[in-house]
């Protein structure tokens, strides 16, 4: 189905040295809503990678849940696995609502239509098959309002640049892509989603 009100641009890259990214990301639109997440398995390589993507599977399965249900089945299917850190955005259409939540040091910033940057907290910790406190951080949805998702391969310092602030989301992973460093210490994901009504 084509996307009616998310554009989305992606930037992924492994850290130096390893073939596979312990990133794993999954997104969806549908006609009430859309989904995203991103999880960063613990450590990096294949194992990493394997725990992000169950993570994944299972959001995906459970699209229209609220997300502290999402969590707990994250959290349930992790028994026995390499923990994650996970972050989760749903963005309802009708109500022209957003809530975003994560455990872990995914990142989530926020730019309004007139270019207004917020940043969460997220709770510290990560999911491992145990409960955890879930924060879970709700606003209004306004025209042309820019998500921007990140695991820790991404710096403040990068955050900062002026190219965030446009509304091209294709551009701004272009963008950080030339300017990012050829030696990253971690996995990278930034993913760059864009709202219009």
């Amino acid at each position: 189905m084509a996307r009616k009100h998310m554009d989305i641009s992606v930037f992924q890259k492994p850290k130096k040295g390893n073939y596979y990214c312990g990133d794993s990301y999954f997104y969806k639109e549908t006609d009430h809503g859309f989904i995203c997440a991103l999880a960063d398995g613990l450590g990096s390589g294949e194992y990493a990678k394997e725990s992000s993507q169950l993570v994944m599977d299972i959001i995906e399965s459970n699209i229209d849940e609220p997300l502290d249900q999402i969590v707990k089945r994250c959290n349930k299917g992790l028994v026995g696995k390499r923990g994650v850190v996970l972050g989760i955005l749903q963005v309802d259409f009708n109500e022209k609502k957003y809530s975003f939540s994560s455990i872990g040091n995914i990142g989530m910033m926020i730019i309004s239509g007139d270019s207004e940057k917020k940043r969460n907290i997220p709770n510290a910790g990560y999911l491992g098959g145990y409960s955890r406190p879930l924060k879970v951080l709700r606003g209004t949805l306004s025209e042309e309002m820019v998500f921007v998702m990140f695991s820790d391969g991404v710096t403040s310092i990068d955050l900062s640049a002026k190219y965030f602030l446009g509304k091209d989301v294709s551009k701004i992973t272009e963008m950080f892509s030339y300017y990012l460093s050829e030696t990253m210490d971690d996995d990278t994901t930034l993913l760059v989603m864009k709202y219009k009504a």
